[in-house]
């Protein structure tokens, strides 16, 4: 097996496990981390599967469609991130107004 090959393997290995063992995701999550990790490890293991699918569906070469559906992944991700970061932002927001409404509360009984 080429270099690249036990490289990308252990690499992909090494993803499952972290994230397995780091986060505490719903079990739906896990299954589908590992899943998507697993296909990788085949795809690899396999690469003329991928070659196989993508003409299936209607693709010319199995590496067009891995880079197509990276390309949808990120997207995906992307969109996911963004709103989880303008969710803590909007959270932050609220925190930050409470604790200064509280604050000035506070400064105003002390001086009644």
């Amino acid at each position: 097996m080429q270099i690249f090959r036990i490289t990308a393997i252990l690499t992909l290995v090494f993803i499952l496990a972290s994230y397995l063992q780091r986060f505490r995701r719903p079990a739906l999550d896990k299954i589908f981390i590992s899943l998507l990790l697993l296909t990788g490890i085949l795809f690899i293991i396999y690469p003329e599967l991928t070659t196989r699918l993508a003409h299936f569906l209607g693709i010319g070469r199995g590496a067009d469609l891995i880079f197509y559906l990276a390309i949808l992944g990120f997207g995906y991700l992307s969109v996911i991130l963004y709103a989880k970061i303008k969710r803590l932002e909007d959270q932050l927001i609220a925190l930050i107004r409470k604790q200064a409404l509280d604050s000035f509360s506070q400064h105003i009984e002390k001086h009644d």
